[in-house]
């Protein structure tokens, strides 16, 4: 009996073993080679646009189908309030109070604050950017919305393919450069950080950046487009981004080389950091560290004071936002006194969501989202370096720089703090409302004393 099983198994192990090597060879041949000289066969923007009108053809079914059933599409969500022109609260009540200017509250008074609290509960322009972006069609994934592939067999039957397409080719080949990208960076910069400092080791540590970073891009079928390259981030600065998703890192880092600034962390992102800074400067900080502000301040000055190091890429909003707008910047990255070159990052949601709600989903779970969804594309904007002007603070200059990056990127521009995904609002908002409104009483009483 043995002997006739033993046959068996060896083809088994035998076939097996050509498929790994075909599989490998493949990546190696199409992605892996070309990923490390930066060069693309197009394959990707093939896919994009194969893509692109797979989506069209599916909205018209969608469309038809549902005419047929007498179903309403799903839309974005829209509240009816009508945009208008910023007033000021002091106009705001005394229409309220139907021109009077009475110096005196008026019970009227309360209707303003509490017409202003509804339609800040119906129209919250800060929850509403850690949701995921809506999208007008449906992209074939079940996320996006569940009820468009019961519409019709053919959309159900596409959908179907989608998955098996998504989990059975994409996901592996993605997870299998994911690691290989990851792997070549931690063995090759620990090598390179044997070398003695210098032009060479410099050289070098830039290029294993560069090739393992275009590995992990191809990991996720990034498909990137860049603007304006004259304008990119040299030494001796800062660059400074809108966040949307962990992935900005890479999709950065896999067209110019920067110095990464964050917290030491444990387990396998420990081994990445200390495996990178071996072979270039990044800027790690302890637990205890990230609270002292002149601590960080001098560490990224003193880096910043040396051209011959990378310039620093940092994400002053603090957490990742949903693609549509860009939030407050924190200051302490404008404090320094250094050139800063903003850069706007834009995803198209037809194709993927890569926007990390870290509130809900960990981190395997977010890659896994990521690596399942058809790509990621988006559009990067390099803009004219800044300087801080003169009798400009930092907090003036933080504005600036961010309302920049938000008109390149299409983005909405707020002043909300994005802390306010896990915490409460500040004291300090409602006292400025409320010094707001005690302005309106006594500077209507002293313009009365003095007429």
């Amino acid at each position: 009996m043995e002997s006739y099983l033993f046959p068996f198994d060896s083809l088994i192990c035998m076939l097996l073993g050509i498929s790994f090597t075909v599989w490998f060879t493949l990546l190696l041949v199409f992605i892996i080679v070309p990923a490390i000289f930066g060069v693309s066969f197009g394959i990707r923007r093939v896919y994009m646009k194969s893509l692109i009108k797979l989506f069209e053809w599916a909205t018209l079914r969608m469309e038809r189908g549902a005419k047929e059933k007498n179903q309403h599409l799903y839309k974005p969500y829209s509240n009816g309030i009508i945009a208008k022109e910023p007033v000021s609260l002091e106009q705001e009540i005394q229409e309220m109070r139907r021109g009077s200017a009475e110096p005196e509250f008026d019970m009227s008074d309360i209707f303003y604050f509490c017409r202003r609290g509804v339609e800040s509960i119906v129209d919250d322009e800060v929850t509403k950017r850690f949701t995921a972006e809506e999208l007008e069609s449906w992209n074939l994934l079940t996320r996006s919305n569940y009820n468009f592939h019961h519409i019709s067999t053919r959309l159900t039957a596409l959908w179907g393919m989608g998955v098996l397409i998504r989990y059975g080719f994409l996901l592996p080949l993605r997870v299998t450069l994911a690691f290989t990208g990851v792997g070549l960076l931690v063995v090759l910069t620990s090598i390179v950080g044997l070398f003695p400092n210098g032009r060479m080791k410099n050289y070098l540590s830039d290029k294993v950046h560069l090739m393992c970073y275009r590995i992990c891009v191809r990991a996720l079928t990034a498909i990137i487009t860049y603007h304006d390259s004259e304008n990119k981030p040299k030494n001796g600065g800062i660059c400074v981004a809108n966040h949307t998703s962990p992935i900005d890192v890479i999709i950065l880092a896999s067209d110019g080389c920067y110095a990464m600034v964050g917290q030491v962390h444990g387990g396998l992102m420990g081994v990445i950091q200390r495996a990178m800074v071996k072979a270039c400067p990044h800027i790690w900080f302890e637990r205890s560290e990230v609270k002292d502000r002149h601590l960080v301040a001098k560490r990224l000055s003193d880096h910043v004071a040396d051209e011959s190091k990378l310039p620093i890429l940092i994400f002053p909003e603090g957490t990742c936002i949903n693609n549509t707008s860009v939030m407050m910047f924190k200051k302490g990255s404008f404090e320094i006194g250094c050139t800063v070159y903003p850069v706007a990052i834009k995803y198209d949601p037809r194709f993927g969501d890569a926007f990390w709600n870290s509130s809900k989903f960990g981190m395997v779970n977010y890659l896994l989202h990521m690596m399942s969804s058809w790509a990621i594309v988006c559009s990067v904007w390099y803009l004219p370096p800044m300087s801080r002007m003169e009798g400009e603070d930092a907090v003036q200059f933080a504005n600036r720089v961010k309302a920049a990056i938000a008109r390149k990127g299409g983005l909405a521009d707020l002043l909300w703090d994005g802390g306010l995904k896990r915490g409460k609002v500040k004291e300090v908002f409602k006292e400025e409302q409320q010094k707001l409104y005690s302005k309106v009483l006594v500077g209507s009483s002293e313009d009365r004393s003095r007429s």
